[in-house]
């Protein structure tokens, strides 16, 4: 019987281990994978101590950090089910191994949401990618669109610059929302050409990306491309707690603020998981902290 159960090794799962373990709590890092969507940014410039910084770089040193510390953790493993026992929790993995804990904290984070149209997994890993950091390189001098008008489509335009030949920024409404640096550094370019009002209807090809058809008001046309980077959005990886603790109509985990503590007492949620307006990676990792320490005084109460 462990004292903890981590579920997620990013900015809040990594954080909450590293509080766990000052606490001296038995504890177990369950991830499928380390470092989350983090790893997939090129330059983060907003996380203090560090003026810029490459996404896989600052997670490195977070996984460093909690190597420092005696804490258990299984990577490649899946939580499929978390099931509420009379005084504990049971989780479930992919592996089929079943972890018994009485505290649970859920980091989980978010996966890359689709745009859900023709095309879209064909061609996957042909052309279509929702990682540009990771595919990027694969698209030198070729001219490519990036679907998404918000910081995470803009910034991966501005990640590609240097790569490739031409981008098409396309996006569904009448402006771009990202941060205003982030914005001038895309009106400053030429190689960006900016789509707004636009909605992707499908993918075409034959045995790769050859052009996006597009629709903006009544005009459909084709725009030729090779590449087509997915930038849209996340969706909350919580398909393992539905029905054990309450979530928002978007599927993401309602916590309560002050204590990470969910709708059912022992599980608390940190990051991109929970239903925070807004997720950053300090936040995250703040949440995971704040989490890790409301689960060491919900133990002690129970001790209690």
């Amino acid at each position: 019987m462990l004292d903890l159960i981590i579920i997620g090794g990013g900015p809040a799962g990594i954080t909450a281990a590293i509080y766990a373990a000052r606490k001296k709590l038995n504890t177990l890092l369950l991830t499928k994978d380390f470092f989350g969507q983090v790893a997939h940014a090129f330059f983060i410039e907003n996380y203090p101590g560090f003026k810029r910084i490459k996404g896989m770089d600052l997670m490195k040193k977070f996984k460093a950090h909690l190597e420092k510390f005696d804490v258990a953790v299984n990577q490649g493993e899946s939580v499929v089910k978390i099931k509420k026992k009379k005084n504990f929790f049971e989780v479930l993995t992919s592996e089929e191994d079943r972890y018994q804990a009485k505290a649970i904290i859920i980091a989980s984070g978010a996966s890359p949401r689709k745009l859900g149209i023709e095309g879209e997994n064909k061609f996957l890993g042909r052309g279509v990618s929702y990682c540009t950091v990771c595919d990027g390189f694969l698209f030198s001098q070729k001219e490519v669109a990036v679907i998404g008008g918000g910081n995470a489509g803009c910034e991966a335009s501005l990640y590609l610059l240097p790569i490739v030949k031409k981008i098409y920024l396309i996006e569904a409404s009448d402006r771009l929302r990202a941060d205003p640096i982030t914005l001038e550094r895309i009106s400053q370019s030429k190689k960006i050409e900016v789509h707004l009002k636009t909605k992707v209807q499908r993918i075409e090809g034959k045995t790769s990306v050859e052009k996006i058809i597009v629709e903006k008001g009544k005009e459909i046309k084709e725009i030729p491309v090779e590449g087509v980077f997915i930038q849209i959005g996340t969706v909350p990886e919580t398909d393992f707690v539905k029905g054990l603790v309450k979530t928002d109509k978007n599927g993401k985990i309602i916590i309560n603020p002050r204590t990470g503590e969910t709708s059912t007492k022992g599980i608390f949620a940190a990051g991109d998981v929970t239903n925070t307006i807004y997720h950053q990676i300090v936040i995250a990792a703040a949440q995971g902290a704040i989490a890790a320490l409301s689960a060491a005084k919900y133990l002690e109460n129970l001790k209690k």
